[in-house]
C-alpha cells in the first residue's frame, strides 16, 4: 500500500519588505507529519542550492516531493511549519486527519 499523501504549509515573509506574507505548500507521500515536514525541507533546500549555483530547480521527485515554486527572496518559517493528510478538495473520499503521527 503506497504511504499517504501529506500537505506541509511553512510561512514566508518577504525580506526586506515586512508587509508581505504567505505560506508556501508542499505535497508528497511520506509515512508521518514529522517525515513530511523534513522532507519538504530538504527538498526547498536542494531547489535553493540549485538556485545558487545557477542550476535548474529539480522539480518532482518520484515520492511527489519537489520545489518547482522557489523564489528567492522569501524567508521561510519552518519551526512553523504545519504538516497533515492531504485532502483532495474534488475528491468524493476525504481522508480523516487525526492528531496522531502516522
Amino acid at each position: 500500500m503506497p504511504l499517504p499523501y501529506f500537505e506541509v504549509d511553512v510561512p514566508i515573509h518577504r525580506t526586506g519588505q515586512p508587509g508581505l506574507s504567505g505560506v508556501h505548500v508542499f505535497t508528497g507521500r511520506a509515512d508521518s507529519r514529522s517525515e513530511a515536514v523534513r522532507i519538504a525541507h530538504e527538498v526547498y533546500d536542494q531547489a535553493a542550492a540549485a538556485a545558487t549555483a545557477g542550476l535548474e530547480v529539480p522539480h518532482g521527485r518520484p515520492d511527489g516531493w519537489g520545489a518547482c515554486g522557489y523564489r528567492p527572496g522569501w524567508e521561510l518559517d519552518w519551526p512553523a511549519a504545519t504538516a497533515g493528510r492531504w485532502n483532495d478538495p474534488y475528491s468524493w473520499a476525504r481522508a480523516v486527519d487525526g492528531d496522531f503521527e502516522l
